[in-house]
């Protein structure tokens, strides 16, 4: 009878179908460079070596930590710091100072970073000093993405308006206070010989958090608030840190790969 009973079940109330398991391709696990070769750190652990604000003339209070606090100590729009040797670094105590560049330039790269945003707070990547991937708190946000976005490829600024970008294809973001991450796969312009650009800047993919929000975005020329020098094959990359607090910690780059290239 308990047989019987147990296959009327089967026949009278359908089955749902097996969940299907998909891998869209994102990244997960571990950080890249804690698991793959060709890796090179662009913060030493100790102090800015490599590293100078981009106005020499103003005064720079970017900071090198150990650990940085948030909400506990000043309140969720601010971040804590105290300046001493250490492997994360910080844009003051304010969270509006100059903006940090590179010594070294660089052409096609693979770049990976992590960041921690203050509630409120916004920054950005700029790749060659030109070319912004957004840091913002988009933690929460109900509304459709923007290029204001985290993740998103900020828009260029002509006669006093936005134009283009490229919002994230989805909010990845964390809470405010969160290590967050970036891995980011950028072509340089090409030139000719005579240095004309034949071929425009492109992001050929942008994760955030392990989750892919820009694939082959195209950009024709610098980003709002970029630095004031020309496009080239090679540039320096540059943090804002003028928009509120931001800290960044393990900051890896690499040659892009001939088979991202194509």
């Amino acid at each position: 009878m308990t047989i019987f009973l147990f296959f009327l079940a089967l026949f009278w109330f359908p089955q749902q179908a097996p969940r299907q398991i998909s891998n869209d391709g994102d990244a997960h696990g571990d950080a890249p460079y804690l698991i793959e070769s060709g890796w090179t750190p662009l913060l030493n652990g100790k102090d800015l070596s490599g590293w100078r604000g981009q106005n020499p003339q103003a005064k720079n209070e970017w900071l090198t930590t150990t650990g940085v606090a948030w909400e506990r100590l000043l309140g969720p729009t601010r971040l804590g710091a105290m300046p001493a040797p250490g492997d994360r670094i910080v844009n003051g105590p304010t969270g509006r100072t100059v903006n940090l560049m590179t010594e070294q330039k660089f052409g096609d790269i693979e770049l990976y970073l992590e960041f921690m945003l203050a509630k409120g707070s916004n920054s950005g990547v700029y790749l060659q000093g030109l070319y912004e991937v957004q840091l913002f708190d988009s933690w929460g946000s109900t509304e459709d993405m923007s290029t204001s976005d985290c993740g998103a490829i900020y828009h260029r600024w002509i006669d006093n308006q936005g134009v283009g970008g490229s919002a994230p294809s989805r909010n990845a973001s964390r809470r405010p206070g969160e290590w967050q991450s970036f891995h980011i796969w950028f072509r340089a312009p090409r030139f000719d010989t005579s240095g004309k650009k034949i071929e425009n800047a492109k992001f050929l993919r942008v994760v955030h958090n392990g989750l892919t929000v820009q694939k082959l975005v195209e950009v024709d020329g610098p980003t709002r608030a970029a630095m004031s020098i020309a496009e080239a094959a090679t540039n320096p990359i540059m943090i804002q840190g003028d928009h509120g607090p931001v800290a960044l910690r393990n900051i890896y780059w690499r040659p892009l790969r001939e088979l991202i290239k194509r």
